[in-house]
């Protein structure tokens, strides 16, 4: 039985992953790289660059200290996808239990197209894997406020055992056994998000955005099943779900450097200013990358691609969206 957990990530949703656990378990340790931020959750019991204004659970912790992960039985890897290798090099050389239980809760791909728990697994080969994703804004999620999310793993018996773990009353988990469909729509999503926030600053209005969506939705499954998703996972919570939510909210980084995009503003300065990582930003040049190999039609992709890494206006990009070669809508 599961009654403690590490956390790899002192950042908004690691955050949010520890308010959650600690109405499940008895100890639950953030550890991350930045001895300010340790230090405030441990001594004032808030962490206020990431979540404003909100308390911490006494039992969460936190330490700069990876080797402590040594001692739990459950290890979140929580940090942005550019380090997740980094991450578990690291935790591979500590010496880390067998039976460490590792869920992979970041939404990305690697620039050659691996997804994070394939990473995780080719450096930590005989732990149990899964992964976690969802509609779940951590702003949310750290106040309680209802959400749903999907367990992935291949095994059965860590699937339910990890769904008893993180379901609460106000967080509902469903499992599922594909994995790869789980990580791609929550990578993929990214970029339809920017696109979103595009489209917004820019000044469309509500029925561009639903038809972007509902294209990105399209696209998402194209090229997710190509990349050895499950049509089945793309209508569900990490894919549809995740897609919906990061797309309107004003919640998600991505839709907000998207946003700012269509407003005019330079990358690098919206970057820079946000203070956070945007996973859709370097999601897109790998996934941009990935879809041309599969030979998939991903037209709204190419768009923010085009828009983010090779100076196409945003309004040059949406005439070309427009005036493409007519077809029917299922092809």
């Amino acid at each position: 039985m599961i009654t403690r957990a590490a956390i790899l990530g002192t950042g908004s949703w690691g955050t949010a992953l520890a308010c959650l656990l600690a109405h499940r378990l008895d100890e639950v340790c953030l550890i991350g790289r930045n001895q300010k931020t340790v230090d405030e959750v441990n001594q004032s019991h808030t962490n206020g660059h990431y979540i404003p204004n909100l308390g911490l659970d006494t039992k969460i912790t936190a330490t700069t200290d990876i080797e402590r992960c040594k001692d739990f039985p459950l290890v979140l890897f929580v940090v942005p996808t550019a380090a997740t290798e980094a991450t578990a090099s690291q935790l591979a050389s500590i010496g880390l239990p067998a039976d460490t239980v590792l869920v992979s809760c970041a939404k990305g791909i690697s620039p050659d197209g691996k997804r994070m728990s394939q990473i995780i697994h080719k450096h930590l080969p005989n732990n149990p894997l899964a992964v976690l994703s969802g509609p779940n804004h951590a702003e949310e999620v750290s106040r309680n406020l209802a959400t749903c999310a999907v367990i992935g793993a291949k095994d059965k018996e860590l699937r339910e055992q990890l769904q008893a773990v993180f379901t609460a009353p106000f967080f509902r988990c469903y499992t599922s056994d594909d994995i790869a469909g789980i990580e791609l729509g929550g990578a993929i999503k990214n970029i339809f998000s920017i696109a979103a926030g595009i489209a917004d600053g820019i000044g469309l209005g509500d029925n561009a955005i639903a038809a972007l969506v509902t294209r990105g939705l399209a696209e998402m499954t194209r090229l997710g099943i190509a990349m050895g998703g499950q049509m089945e996972t793309f209508i569900g919570l990490s894919g549809v779900g995740d897609l919906m939510a990061t797309c309107y909210s004003p919640h998600s980084r991505n839709n907000r450097v998207g946003k700012a995009l269509g407003k005019g503003g330079s990358l690098d300065d919206i970057i820079a200013n946000l203070g956070m990582v945007a996973e859709g930003v370097p999601n897109t040049k790998s996934i941009y990358d990935v879809g041309h190999k599969t030979g998939v039609r991903t037209p709204l992709i190419d768009a923010v691609y085009q828009i983010l890494y090779q100076k196409k206006s945003a309004a040059e990009a949406l005439e070309e969206l427009l005036t493409r070669e007519t077809r029917a809508e299922t092809e």
